[in-house]
């Protein structure tokens, strides 16, 4: 964040002193198995000559036949009663997967909160800092330099890249959001979108945030993006531009808006934790220079790998 800052100062500053110079400006499947009874009767031996003895040899047999049917039946309800089971916990599986919107942000909430607690390190993979547009609200002569200048201070985040987190203070410090000891607290409400498929074991989670208007006072919970992301937030742009070019250029509180901004992150299905994570954030500076506003879009995207 501080490398990040910096850039953005530095090419805050030449803006302010070129705009100064310038005119100042899922399907369920159910079987069923048809069950056939038999019915087995044996005629009456209708001959005089029948003795005691087969009249008991047949009430035997009939005994046997009664028992052999009742183990039958005992074995089929067995059965059924294991595919029932069998069934019951496929389709309890099935609804633990997360579909509505809520249950994905819950999900991930629960998910992505584990990480800094419970994780055994955090390698940050990149950090990449970069204009989301062309800046407004400067003479027009002066728009194409500005770009310039804002470009050539971001990029990668050399001191960031391959970094690897392993103490609690410092995934505390570096992980999203930063110094905060969780790392979501978004609602239902916050998100626009959220999506979650499955493949190999992994679920994919996407999830865009509701954009946030121009606002100067920002902090970490607060709004949409804030709720999750790392964001820019105006205080601390106002706090780092010197007193002297405040008062010199008559330069303003800053305000930042974050528009609809993304993060995915994969997770593994059994065990709910987060294997890697993408933070897409979009946020717009809004510096007022005397009667002019200078509009500076940004996009930082930061890319984590995270081993349990």
């Amino acid at each position: 964040m501080t490398k990040k800052i910096l850039a953005v100062l530095a090419a805050l500053t030449m803006i302010i002193s070129l705009a100064a110079c310038g005119s100042k400006t899922s399907d369920e499947t159910t079987t069923t198995e048809d069950t056939t009874s038999e019915v087995v009767s044996e005629e009456a031996d209708t001959s005089e000559e029948a003795t005691e003895a087969t009249e008991a040899e047949d009430t035997e047999k009939s005994e046997e036949s009664t028992e052999a049917e009742d183990t039958t039946t005992e074995d089929k309800t067995e059965k059924e009663d294991e595919s029932t089971t069998e069934e019951e916990k496929e389709e309890e599986t099935t609804q633990a997967k997360p579909q509505s919107k809520e249950e994905i942000v819950a999900y991930f909430n629960e998910a992505i909160n584990k990480v800094k607690p419970n994780s055994k390190s955090i390698t940050i993979v990149n950090v990449r800092n970069q204009p989301a547009g062309s800046v407004e609200g400067l003479p027009s002569a002066l728009n194409s330099l500005a770009d310039s200048v804002i470009s050539s201070n971001t990029g990668d985040d050399k001191d960031s890249k391959g970094v690897v987190l392993t103490s609690a203070a410092d995934k505390k410090a570096r992980f999203p959001v930063e110094n905060e000891a969780w790392s979501s607290k978004l609602t239902a409400s916050d998100v626009k979108s959220a999506s979650l498929t499955e493949s190999n074991g992994k679920y994919t989670i996407k999830i865009t945030t509701v954009a946030d208007a121009k606002n100067e006072n920002v902090v970490h919970g607060s709004g949409h993006a804030a709720k999750a992301f790392s964001v820019v937030m105006p205080a601390v742009i106002n706090d780092n531009v010197p007193g002297a070019v405040k008062s010199m250029f008559s330069v303003g509180n800053a305000a930042l808006s974050y528009p609809e901004s993304t993060i995915t992150v994969t997770v593994d299905a059994k065990t709910g934790n987060v294997e890697t994570a993408k933070y897409d954030l979009h946020w717009t500076m809004y510096i007022p220079l005397g009667s002019r506003v200078v509009i500076i879009p940004f996009e930082t995207i930061s890319d984590y790998k995270i081993a349990w």
